[in-house]
């Protein structure tokens, strides 16, 4: 994860207001590199496949695309499913929360603010992460099952939604969609985030918080965003 102390990330704060936000699961809300390292390490011993080679073609796909690639039997949702929700359970320590991610989530929960997670992780790693971490669970998911391709602009569509992701493609994904994106500049250098068009890049979600305590005008959210990265 990209360290904090950096004199760019110094932006004033400022207060926007948004009908809700739509986050990313790993590198938004978890760090979960290593614990999915040693999943496809594993799977990739079973499978009698390099396990690095899984790796250079797994990121940014969703699980059933990559199994596709080396074995069609393993390539159906149950299966997926399955091998997914094992990997919180088995791999639960190597995981570690992006900071900021839990105030944030608590303080959405507490007003009953809008949120959703979009990820192309299957439903039981995502909830198997939040059961994990004890993070609070959103009123709703869109999940790998979800969709019949990779995620896209269109799955994430909304009006004034606040899209948070560390990916470039998913800040392309969400900029798409016209919604205001923030950059987490997580997993991803800040070039490349710069680059995919994100309004604000900061370092984690310690720079995003609300700052009403009740949904605001109109069912509308103040959030601020402070330390963002300077131009």
């Amino acid at each position: 994860m990209v360290g904090r102390a950096n004199s760019a990330f110094t932006g004033p704060a400022e207060i926007r207001m948004f009908s809700g936000i739509l986050f990313d699961m790993d590198g938004t809300i978890v760090d979960s590199t290593d614990a999915i390292t040693k999943h496809w390490h594993k799977i990739g011993k079973e499978l009698g496949v390099d396990p690095s080679v899984i790796l250079e073609t797994s990121h940014g796909r969703r699980s059933i695309e990559t199994l596709a690639l080396y074995d069609q039997s393993k390539a159906d949702w149950d299966y997926v499913s399955h091998i997914e929700g094992l990997i919180p359970k088995q791999y639960g320590a190597d995981a570690v929360e992006i900071p900021g991610a839990r105030s944030l989530l608590a303080s959405l929960d507490q007003i009953n603010a809008p949120w959703t997670i979009v990820t192309s992780g299957t439903r039981p790693l995502c909830t198997g992460w939040l059961d994990v971490m004890g993070l609070p669970h959103p009123q709703n998911l869109v999940v790998a099952e979800d969709v019949s391709v990779g995620l896209t602009a269109e799955n994430t569509r909304a009006k004034n939604v606040l899209v948070i992701e560390d990916s470039p493609a998913g800040v392309l994904a969400g900029k798409a969609a016209g919604c205001p994106v923030i950059g987490l500049a997580t997993t991803h250098s800040v070039e490349r985030i710069r680059a995919s068009g994100a309004d604000w890049i900061v370092q984690d979600l310690r720079s995003v918080r609300l700052v009403n305590h009740g949904v605001g005008v109109q069912g509308q959210i103040q959030v601020e965003i402070r330390d963002a990265l300077q131009p």
